[in-house]
This record gives C-alpha cells, structure tokens and sequence, in this order.
C-alpha cells in the first residue's frame, strides 16, 4: 500500500505530464491542503520552471517543495529572528535531502548532457521530451521529500 510521500510523488508527475512545469507541479501536488486555490498556486510557481524562468539555476521542483514548506512552516514576522532562522535551516535541510538523492539542486547540473537554451519558450512536451529528460522523476523526488518531511513533522 502507498503512503502519503509516495501518493504525492504520483500526484506531481501525473501534473508535470499535463504540462504544468516542475515547481507548478509540486506547489499545486498540496495547493488544497497548504489553503492554496489551484490558480494562485499555479500563478505564484509559474514563474520557477525550467531553473526560474529557463534560466537553469535552482531546479523548479526544489523551488515548488521550498514554496510548500514556506506555507506549511514559514514566518511571517519581518523581525522574528528565530523563525526565519528555523525555517532557512529546514530550507537547508529539504535542499541536502534533494542534493543527496540527485547530487545538486541546479537545474543546468541536473540537465547535464542535454541540450538546452535559455530562451524564453518552453521546449515542446513530447514523447521525446520526457524520455530524455529526468524531471518528471525529480519533480517526484521533492514532492515525496516535502510529503514525508510534512508526515514526520505532523
């Protein structure tokens, strides 16, 4: 039987295949339980893909699971030390557990071997597409990283 970690993992792969990039695709994997509707969730990850706008810095997926745990665990408070040092060392530690999984939370590095540009328009999702890339199992890594971080921490 499949716990909740891996339930979500399904959940962002089967969104990542309907064309939502990765960041969209974990953000929106706990839009409804974080007290996200689908559109502002949709709306405020759609700027993350492909390395934050097809830049290929930090990976979309990691920059969804970091936007999920800023909902769940974030601060607020502009001055409350303690909070935002609590939540950047859980950052940090979301971030290792992806790095140890894939080796690196940058997207050019993660893509390593596969040609890809820096212009604005977003490569066409075929059949091609997805067996040459590793995002839809890297999208499935940080959504089952932040569901069991969100599991362990309930």
């Amino acid at each position: 039987m499949k716990n909740y970690a891996q339930n979500k993992r399904e959940k962002a792969q089967e969104l990542f295949k309907k064309g939502y990039n990765c960041a969209q695709a974990v953000l929106l994997t706990y839009a409804e339980e974080l007290g996200l509707d689908e559109k502002t969730a949709a709306m405020i990850s759609s700027s993350f893909g492909g390395g934050m706008g097809r830049m290929r810095e930090v990976c979309g997926a990691v920059s969804g699971m970091f936007m999920a745990a800023g909902l769940k665990y974030g601060y607020s408070d502009a001055n409350e030390k303690e909070g935002k040092a609590k939540h950047y060392a859980l950052i940090q530690e979301l971030a290792t557990r992806f790095r140890e999984k894939n080796g690196t939370i940058i997207c050019r590095e993660l893509l390593d071997g596969i040609e890809s540009s820096h212009a604005p328009i977003p490569s066409e999702r075929t059949q091609h597409y997805y067996k040459k890339r590793p995002c839809e199992f890297l999208v499935g890594d940080a959504a089952e990283i932040i569901g069991r971080y969100f599991s362990e921490n309930n």
